[in-house]
């Protein structure tokens, strides 16, 4: 509708009102507003603020992981490809989840906590069981636990190691030393 809008609005600007209110008669407000009232907002907002909060400190949980190995910025290139490979992943996965929220995708894209965040935010309008939320929530934090460990250790190896380039199986070996 809004190509139609601006589409005619460049080609007959003097008949653009007459096809707006031609093309809004066949609009069902109603039916949209039904929907968007049927929502639980309240719930929105407190899962929106969940899951942003534990998306936000996961992935930067990564980032200074990956950071504390290395030197200087374009050190950081080779570790940030497979970050944004996964975010990709999971926006795509949202997408997907729009048109099929029950789907084993939209199932499995809302309990992975790399992309937890962006799906399940997708997949909450239209109604999942508490059990998948709290899940979800759970092992979003809990990875970021896990990855938070992982980064100080890695730190304190990689502090050290000033000059050097550390490549994925190397900082897996930091992660072993004591």
């Amino acid at each position: 509708m809004l190509f139609t809008a601006l589409s005619v609005f460049i080609a007959l600007p003097q008949q653009a009102p007459a096809v707006m209110s031609a093309e809004m008669s066949n609009f069902d407000m109603g039916g949209v507003m039904n929907a968007v009232l049927s929502v639980n907002w309240f719930e929105i907002i407190v899962y929106f603020l969940l899951f942003f909060v534990g998306g936000y400190i996961l992935y930067a949980s990564i980032f200074a992981m990956f950071a504390s190995a290395v030197d200087s910025e374009e050190d950081t290139s080779q570790f940030m490809m497979p970050v944004t490979i996964i975010i990709m992943f999971a926006f795509f996965a949202g997408f997907y989840s729009v048109s099929n929220p029950d789907g084993p995708l939209a199932f499995w894209g809302s309990l992975i906590p790399f992309t937890s965040p962006i799906v399940m935010m997708v997949r909450l309008p239209f109604g999942i069981p508490l059990w998948e939320k709290l899940l979800s929530l759970v092992l979003l934090y809990g990875t970021f636990i896990l990855i938070s460990f992982f980064a100080a250790k890695i730190y304190r190896v990689g502090i050290l190691m000033y000059g050097k380039k550390p490549s994925i199986k190397e900082m897996m070996k930091w992660i072993k030393y004591k």
